[in-house]
């Protein structure tokens, strides 16, 4: 029953940075872990980062390591994306999701209650 917004999405040119909010209303999120995916026209939905519930543990796919920061705030039942030095590439609707698993899972599968996703386009 858990309800997620993201917001925080635009247009920004190459190398500028976003900071990407999911507001989760509801229920509260902090016993679970939560993730970022994005999804390109045309292609799969993607792996982006994700965190335990307490926020002491993250993980990134690679192409975005040293770039992005996942981080929360269980006290306002949010989940942040920072990205940085943004690409081309980087441009997508981001999405964030509850981890229904016990681990830093990369795949969709082992999410719910996913957000409608608010869009990032990096122009060149």
């Amino acid at each position: 029953q858990v309800q997620l917004v993201e917001s925080g999405g635009g247009m920004v040119q190459t190398g500028g940075s976003l900071r990407l909010s999911c507001v989760a209303s509801g229920r509260t999120i902090s016993n679970y872990g939560m993730g970022w995916f994005r999804q390109a026209p045309g292609k799969e939905r993607e792996f982006v980062a994700a965190i335990t519930w307490s926020g002491t543990s993250t993980r990134y796919v690679d192409s975005v390591k040293d770039r992005f920061i996942v981080s929360r705030d269980n006290a306002k039942n949010t989940v942040y994306l920072q990205m940085n030095n943004l690409n081309p590439e980087d441009t997508a609707v981001y999405y964030c999701a509850v981890n229904n698993s016990p681990w830093l899972s990369t795949t969709v599968e082992s999410y719910d209650y996913w957000g409608q996703g608010t869009q990032v386009t990096v122009s060149s």
